[in-house]
């Protein structure tokens, strides 16, 4: 059978634009082109590395054959999963998508078996790594079309610390529901296993949305034991890169939410098999995105197809962005992400929905960023979680 008609991946190109973020373009020989994200926070230049074996896999691809080059970037290189490698395929999973849905006229969403509901439930960041005047900034969500927010439940924190910071946590906490919004708490890994079922039982009287990473999900076990101890929904996910991560916290009954983050887990094609599989587990899903705006755009396509989704993280105003580059900056159309009684439309236009600003792309990723987080120690010199 002649190929001569059938258009094929001619570049792939990644920039990395502040305040944190990698863009993936791939065009295409007759001149396609969609957009990806695959950021990786702190390791930007690793994951752009990856993209040297992309290229030699998928320039010359068939752009339509989305599943065959995911499978082919995960499995031909031998060595599988990981952040790094994940982060890659899922910004040219996302453009491929972006690519086939656009040549289509149809949003992506459509291609996943159509929408499911009518808008998408958003929340955002208050608070910052140190949280405080939380109750100013969360009237300030309110203001904005809000219904939810998530905030850090705490700073940094020892292995085993004083009560008096779970009372701090319990305070910042109270102050947020005073304001008569919803708030989720993460807890970035923060807290270990001496300390969790402590600041569960002390939260629970406020009814959080969820409680976010209160352990690592390096430590599955603890988390399944954690799952009975409090009825505080557990959830986390960010730091878990494929279906075959998430499959013990499943299996365990460890997690109510599981938060795969689009630009690390495999793209649209990977988050959409752990979203299928948490379903059978009674498991919601709820993917994090701290980050760019195409990810977003990502993420608001799973949602409008995924039948246990609940909640969208989105980045507006975090305090990563800073006042000089935020979520909307680098886009056409920032009225999609308009908010609107605590949800935002489903998208409607061709692909992923959002219009990237090529030329401020091309012009920003001149002076590429060099991110990284903070590393943080306690009074005794000790490396503590961030």
């Amino acid at each position: 059978m002649s190929n001569g008609s059938v258009d094929r991946i001619g570049r792939i190109e990644c920039f990395l634009v502040r305040p944190r973020w990698v863009f993936v373009r791939v065009e295409t020989a007759q001149g396609a082109v969609g957009w990806g994200e695959a950021t990786l926070e702190g390791h930007a230049e690793a994951v752009v590395g990856a993209f040297e074996a992309i290229r030699d896999r998928l320039v010359g691809h068939d752009p339509d054959r989305i599943e065959d080059a995911w499978q082919m970037l995960h499995r031909l290189g031998f060595y599988r999963g990981g952040p790094v490698l994940l982060s890659a395929i899922s910004g040219v999973d996302q453009a491929l998508w972006d690519i086939k849905a656009r040549k289509l006229g149809v949003p992506v969403y459509q291609l996943l078996g159509g929408r499911v509901r009518d808008r998408i439930p958003v929340y955002a960041w208050i608070g910052g790594d140190r949280p405080s005047d939380v109750a100013d900034a969360a009237r300030a969500r309110l203001a904005q079309g809000f219904a939810a927010v998530k905030m850090n439940g705490t700073e940094e924190i020892g292995w085993l610390d004083s009560p008096a910071r779970i009372d701090e946590v319990v305070a910042r906490i109270g102050e947020v529901r005073a304001v008569g919004i919803d708030v989720g708490v993460d807890f970035h890994g923060r807290v270990h296993k001496p300390m969790a079922r402590m600041v569960l039982r002390a939260i629970e009287p406020l009814r959080p949305l969820f409680a976010e990473e209160i352990v690592l999900s390096d430590n599955p076990a603890v988390v399944a034991g954690l799952a009975s101890f409090s009825s505080v929904p557990l959830a986390l996910g960010e730091r878990l890169y494929s279906r075959w991560d998430v499959r013990p916290f499943l299996e365990s009954g460890a997690i109510d939410i599981i938060q795969p983050d689009l630009a690390h887990a495999g793209g649209i094609s990977e988050a959409r098999r752990i979203a299928a599989m948490a379903e059978t587990y009674d498991v919601a899903l709820a993917p994090h995105c701290p980050i760019g705006p195409i990810a977003l755009a990502a993420c608001l396509n799973l949602a409008a197809a995924t039948p246990n989704f609940v909640i969208q993280e989105i980045s507006l105003g975090i305090h990563y962005n800073g006042p000089s580059q935020d979520l909307m900056t680098l886009m056409k159309n920032p009225e999609i992400f308009e908010i609107s009684g605590g949800s935002i439309a489903i998208p409607s236009a061709p692909g992923l929905g959002v219009q990237i600003d090529e030329e401020a792309v091309r012009a920003m990723a001149r002076d590429p960023h060099r991110w990284r987080n903070p590393a943080w120690r306690g009074p005794d010199g000790e490396l503590r979680e961030w």
